[in-house]
Parts: C-alpha cells; structure tokens; sequence
C-alpha cells in the first residue's frame, strides 16, 4: 500500500505524488502518469501493483497546478472535468507538467536499489509519457497506452531518445487505427501493439476494460521494463 510525499518541481512547485515501494528486492523504478480522472484509485492501484512486482513507483499529481487532489469517477461529470482540466494543463506556459514528471523521475533515481527509471502513462499520460521519451533525460524507457494525440501531428514527429512501447486498442473511437498504423511506420523503433479492445481497456473501473488485453499489455510492460531498466 502506497503513500502520498511531496516533490519539489525545478521551479518551485511543490506536487503531491502516490508512491508505492516494494518489500522484496528492487528491479527499478516506474513513473506512472495519470489519465484525465487524476490520481484516482486506479492510478494508486496501478502503482501499488507495480511496487508488488519489484518496482518503486510514483505517481505525480499532474492537474497540482490547476487544482489540487483531484480524483475522478469515469462518469460524464467526471469525463467533462477531466477534459477541461487536462486542456488547461496543455495550455500551461514553457514545460508546463512535464517539470513535475521530472522531479518525479529525479526523486526515484535517489532511492536505493534504482539503476533505472522508467514511465507509463494512461490516455493523457501516454501522450505525456511519449513527450517525457523524447524531453526527459532522467527516464531509460516509457510505455504508452492508448496515448491520445500521440498518433497525430506535431506529435507524431517527435524522436524518442530512449526505448518506448505503445498499446493501442483497435476499437478505440479516440484514435483512429489508421492513425496507429501510420505511427508505426514512422517510428519502426517503437514497440506497437494493437489489442481487440476500446480505450481505456487496462482500467477494471470501467466499461471499456478487456482483462485478456489489460494481462498480455501487463506482461509485455512489465518484461519491458526488465530489459530496459534493470541494466540502465
């Protein structure tokens, strides 16, 4: 079970962060990226199950700037906020959010046993993860699920400087498959995998959710980071 500390971003900012340790032996380190509900209980149980599979993991309050402690149902109420927060957080001068996914990945290279850090991030946090891969120097990998706006222009012309995987559902309505399909010709580097599966299929709180999908995704993500990682 994790617990909220306080990083402090380059400019001052303090942001909460959900971080979870491992009782056993350490295999890295994991940021892990909110969707646009915030850091809601399937973020902190993304977190804590990283943790129970070897890895510290943070995840960083994104929408801190904004608004603070936000956590969202995936109801209409909760969908129409998180969209006009996550708006306004891409609307946030110079590095906006990404300051604090680097104070997050500062604070988990310090931690004992880290050779390592990696990021995952959900819908607005895929999208960030795959920004964080090219602008943040302190990550070794980053995974991507379901990345909205990732497959798109100016986005898709970023250049990775570290190992990235992406998961994408082939019947997501908010990413088109030709989209997907002409990411992975542009960065025949990338790891891409497309499932039988809506957005949003890893999170079990929603109506979106395909355990089979959520499982293959886990295991490729997890054996991901053991590569990457472990040898950073």
């Amino acid at each position: 079970m994790g617990s909220f500390i306080s990083l402090t971003a380059a400019d001052g900012t303090a942001v909460p962060a959900w971080v979870a340790r491992p009782e056993g032996p350490v295999r890295g380190a994991v940021v892990v990226a909110q969707e646009i509900f915030g850091v809601n209980s399937h973020i902190r149980a993304v977190t804590d199950r990283l943790a129970a599979r070897g890895f510290v993991a943070i995840a960083p309050a994104l929408f801190t700037r904004l608004e603070f402690d936000v956590q969202l149902g995936y109801d209409a109420e909760g969908m129409a906020r998180g969209k006009a927060l996550k708006a306004a957080a891409e609307a946030l001068p110079g590095e906006g959010v990404l300051q604090d996914i680097r104070a997050a990945a500062q604070w988990a290279l310090q931690q004992d046993g880290v050779a390592g850090v990696g990021m995952v991030g959900f819908c607005w946090g895929g999208l960030l993860a795959w920004r964080a891969a090219e602008r943040v120097s302190e990550l070794s990998a980053a995974v991507c699920y379901y990345g909205g706006g990732m497959t798109v222009s100016p986005e898709l012309a970023r250049t990775p400087r570290v190992p990235v995987l992406a998961h994408f559902g082939a019947r997501d309505a908010h990413i088109a498959l030709d989209g997907v399909q002409a990411f992975s010709r542009a960065h025949p580097g990338v790891q891409v995998h497309v499932y039988d599966a809506d957005h949003g299929f890893n999170c079990d709180q929603r109506g979106s959710y395909d355990e089979t999908s959520a499982i293959q995704a886990k295991d490729r993500t997890l054996a991901f980071f053991d590569q990457h990682l472990a040898r950073a």
